[in-house]
């Protein structure tokens, strides 16, 4: 059984859907997690680009009258420790492909996109 999810990633879904549709029962569950995280983070991911982006990766900050300067802006912050996790995410999902070049190749062809 695959996960079926309407948003705007759908597409992305059905794609990652298909590429694990021979996936062992037993891995089921793990795998339709680690999809329906993957798709949420790569939204996520896309989004937070847009803002540092148009924002910067830095920001102003004032603590006090006298204390203040520039810093990391949370959006960098945010953005590097989500993309640490889809990356491990993802050699998850190619870890519990089976041996299947054309899978795993299927799945890094997403990664790429």
């Amino acid at each position: 059984m695959c996960v079926v999810v309407k948003n705007k990633k759908s597409n992305e879904l059905n794609k990652l859907n298909k590429i694990f549709k021979n996936i062992d029962k037993d891995k089921r569950t793990i795998v339709n997690n680690l999809i329906i995280n993957a798709v949420f983070m790569s939204e996520e991911l896309e989004k937070l680009q847009e803002i540092i982006k148009e924002k910067g990766c830095v920001e102003e900050y004032q603590n006090g009258a006298n204390q203040y300067g520039r810093k990391k802006s949370a959006e960098v912050d945010v953005y590097n420790a989500m993309v640490k996790n889809y990356s491990s995410i993802i050699k998850q999902l190619l870890d519990l492909l089976p041996n299947n070049e054309d899978e795993k190749n299927e799945l890094l062809e997403f990664i790429r996109r």
